[in-house]
């Protein structure tokens, strides 16, 4: 059976894609980094594994006849026409909950570091500046704010977890609410989204790229929220109107945390990049060291178990190749 894995190119991924294929014996194993790569593959691959970074089109699975399964390395899977995988019998599955700690981690790291101001302090001083009027003027506690977590599946719950000692107030919004057990466990009450966009002083997104999500935070939302809020996105770029939210940093909001884009990476003339009050990750919220390592093991477990003919974890659409 031929499998490829198209993965971004680093030292770490060559040396997985070596355990790889000592696990994989007598299975050929390909590695290709970029859609260009995987093309040549396309007619004789029966199995691939792929990240975010490579979105693997209807056209490109209809080339692909003996393809059958798809693992995705990671949480996501909206780079995969699920719609054609679903029509051409090709089983699609998930890595799921290995990233949320890392993700809510993170979600505090920057939330911390835009009430400060780390960024423009550090720049400040870096550039020979001595930046404690910054601070002075700018700097703010997170203990007594008010949270907004859109989206509650594990990673927002895990974000309320780790958010709650501060003493903040958490709001949240989800389509299919929490039993109010878990409500009071976790400290959260829920409101309707445009509700928590007026009250909160700061929102992190936590939800998937839909048809019913894409462009869900627009720019009259947008401006709905309060004047020097904050917004932390590491779920997907495609949930906010970019031009608009470049708008809103501009003359509305505080600042933003933006681990996510459209494209990725972004060209070196994208508007976010230029603005002051952001902080910036390339798409890497998810990507410790300790949550490769839980996704590699997610990964090669589920791919022993198609190859094997065990039952599959994380099923997002089941085929019948």
């Amino acid at each position: 059976m031929k499998i490829v894995a198209v993965l971004p190119p680093s030292e770490q991924v060559q040396a997985q894609i070596g355990m790889v294929r000592a696990l994989f014996q007598g299975h050929l194993v390909e590695l290709a980094t970029n859609a260009a790569e995987l093309e040549p593959h396309l007619p004789d691959v029966e199995v691939l594994i792929s990240t975010a970074f490579t979105p693997l089109t209807r056209a490109m699975l209809e080339r692909a006849p003996r393809l059958r399964f798809i693992q995705v390395a990671g949480v996501g899977t909206d780079h995969v026409a699920l719609d054609a995988a679903q029509e051409l019998g090709i089983t699609v599955a998930a890595v799921t909950g290995a990233n949320t700690v890392s993700v809510a981690e993170h979600v505090v790291m920057v939330a911390l570091a835009l009430l400060r101001g780390l960024i423009p302090a550090h720049n400040q001083l870096a550039r020979g500046e001595w930046s404690l009027p910054y601070w002075i003027a700018h700097a703010r506690d997170l203990q007594g704010k008010t949270v907004g977590i859109v989206g509650m599946g594990r990673i927002g719950r895990e974000v309320a977890t780790r958010l709650l000692p501060f003493g903040v107030t958490l709001f949240y919004y989800d389509v299919n609410p929490l039993p109010p057990d878990q409500e009071n466990a976790l400290g959260v009450t829920l409101l309707e989204l445009d509700a928590l966009l007026s009250e909160s002083d700061l929102v992190s997104l936590h939800l998937p790229l839909t048809s019913e999500t894409r462009g869900i935070l627009n720019r009259e939302r947008l401006f709905r929220m309060k004047r020097g809020a904050f917004l932390i996105n590491t779920a997907r770029a495609e949930l906010v109107d970019e031009a608009a939210l470049v708008e809103a940093l501009q003359s509305h909001l505080g600042g933003a945390a933006i681990d996510v884009f459209s494209p990725e990476p972004p060209p070196p003339d994208h508007p976010l990049l230029k603005l002051p009050n952001v902080v910036l990750t390339p798409h890497g919220a998810g990507v410790t060291q300790e949550a490769q390592g839980r996704i590699a093991q997610g990964v090669i477990q589920n791919v022993l178990r198609f190859l094997e003919g065990r039952p599959l974890t994380d099923v997002v659409v089941q085929g019948n190749r």
